[in-house]
């Protein structure tokens, strides 16, 4: 068994390095056409490039390694079952489970490293990512500039948004809004420009940028307090500005400079567990401050005390001398008759305040509902993180158990079949958890759930596939489900009869 042991091993470890590897260069070619846009026309050697590749590859093998384990089970048993190694072992006594014994040791190892590199690698390659490309940006201005937003210029005291960048080197703007900001942080100047050019040379530490066609208009700091009720400000009209920018800062970029910035995909799970306790409490006591502030603005639900015996006897002796209404009484009656018990002069008045703190309060739930949503997206993602941790390293072991009864159900090996196979079990596998975490981040269903629901989906089925290989089985058995519907018909003639 040690021989069978190793050749096993060997033949599934051959087919492992080998699609790991295939599917490594395509997924790195995929990337490069994602970020495309961070690399081409600013002048990046190839350096940065390699190090920015080396930084996304362990990100890369959260979706490399589920699927080299699956596509590699599928190869190596399917070839066992195409060249009838498979039915040798089984007519040398030796079982599916058996002769997974030595894989299965494997593939639980890989799980471990798998789960080392999601916890530990992954985090700090986020981190590395984001400070490199931070840095990419800083190298040409105009590369941060996005269109239809504003953005900041570091560096300087502006930020800008433009409606469409074009011509070398994205040089030409359209329909540019800048503001530019006070020595106290404050946005004093707002310029507006229907075209703009960036200029800038190679040689030089200076940014000009030439604006066309626009209006200016700066707020003026009064010198005395008297003038500050006057808000005094100018405004002009060009047909040509020019703003230049020194960037002599920028252009002495560090690209191994960090930044200590952290989200939820840069953490590891002990800064995650606390950061959801925190998450949690924060999230819980702005939620309770709201709460009563609006129960306070809208002067409902008031704890009232309950009075002693003393004060509960002299109400009623009053209530004897002169009755009046109860409040449960003045519950029955509708809205109109208790606003009919006040002058008309009063009851407009009433109505008047009513609406105004109704619509108040509407407005600030409406507002807070944003600020919340994102706190709780934020707590979501958290928890989404941690889980998804260990839900990857248990995938690589739920899909051995899917590849491997598959290949040895499918007798087919090489690139054919099994890769189709593969590729279609592993889409649903990854696109089954792309939505689940979507649902999850924006709390339509719980981030746990969010988190294992795919890896979930694959349990059963790996299960359902190691018993039919074992009981040696096809995948679909198509008499035993027409001799099913033939039962069926029979009981419905033999109930039909009587």
């Amino acid at each position: 068994m040690r021989i069978l042991d190793r050749y096993i091993l060997s033949s599934f470890l051959y087919n492992f390095f080998s699609s790991f590897f295939i599917l490594m260069f395509i997924f790195i070619f995929q990337t490069i056409w994602l970020f495309i846009d961070d690399f081409a026309g600013k002048g990046l050697d190839i350096f940065i490039i390699g190090k920015f590749m080396f930084y996304l590859m362990p990100n890369l093998m959260e979706r490399v390694i589920p699927l080299t384990v699956l596509l590699s089970s599928i190869l190596t048993f399917g070839s066992f079952a195409e060249n009838y190694e498979f039915a040798a072992m089984k007519a040398s006594g030796i079982s599916l489970q058996r002769s997974m014994l030595s894989l299965i040791i494997f593939v639980t190892f890989l799980g471990g490293v798998t789960f080392y590199f999601a916890n530990n690698i992954i985090p700090l390659s986020e981190q590395k990512i984001y400070n490199l490309r931070r840095n990419i940006a800083k190298v040409k201005p105009a590369a941060i500039i996005s269109e239809g937003v504003f953005s900041d210029l570091e560096g300087t005291d502006m930020n800008m948004k433009v409606d469409r960048k074009h011509g070398e080197k994205d040089r030409f703007l359209e329909n540019v809004i800048i503001h530019q900001k006070s020595r106290t942080n404050v946005n004093t100047t707002v310029i507006k420009a229907e075209s703009g050019e960036l200029i800038s040379s190679e040689d030089s530490d200076l940014l000009q940028l030439v604006l066309k066609d626009g209006h200016y208009y700066k707020e003026m700091e009064p010198k005395s307090n008297k003038n500050k009720n006057k808000h005094p400000f100018t405004k002009a009209d060009f047909k040509t500005y020019t703003i230049n920018k020194d960037l002599s800062d920028l252009n002495n970029v560090d690209m191994n400079e960090e930044r200590d910035v952290s989200t939820d995909k840069m953490k590891n799970i002990s800064r995650l567990s606390k950061d959801i306790d925190s998450l949690k409490k924060d999230n819980i006591k702005v939620v309770n401050a709201f709460s009563k502030n609006i129960v306070n603005r809208m002067g409902a639900f008031m704890v009232v005390e309950k009075p002693d015996s003393i004060t509960m006897a002299r109400i009623e002796e009053k209530r004897a001398q002169k009755p009046r209404p109860r409040f449960s009484d003045l519950a029955q009656i509708p809205t109109d008759s208790i606003v009919a018990l006040f002058p008309e002069w009063q009851t407009a008045q009433i109505i008047g305040s009513a609406k105004t703190a109704t619509s108040n309060i509407l407005t600030t739930i409406k507002g807070k509902k944003k600020e919340l949503q994102l706190k709780y997206k934020i707590y979501n993602l958290h928890i989404l993180s941690l889980h998804k941790k260990y839900a990857l390293a248990l995938s690589c072991i739920i899909l051995f158990f899917v590849g491997a009864p598959l290949g040895a159900i499918i007798r087919k090996g090489g690139l054919g079949l099994p890769m189709v196979i593969a590729i279609v079990l592993f889409l649903t596998y990854y696109f089954i958890g792309v939505f689940a975490g979507n649902y999850a981040k924006e709390g339509n269903i719980d981030p746990v759930l969010g988190a294992w629901l795919s890896t979930c989906i694959m349990l059963p089925l790996g299960i359902f596939l190691t018993r039919r290989a074992t009981a040696d089985k096809g995948l679909i058995s198509i008499g035993s489900i027409i001799d099913y519907i033939k039962k069926l018909i029979t009981k419905k003639r033999k109930i039909s009869t009587t």
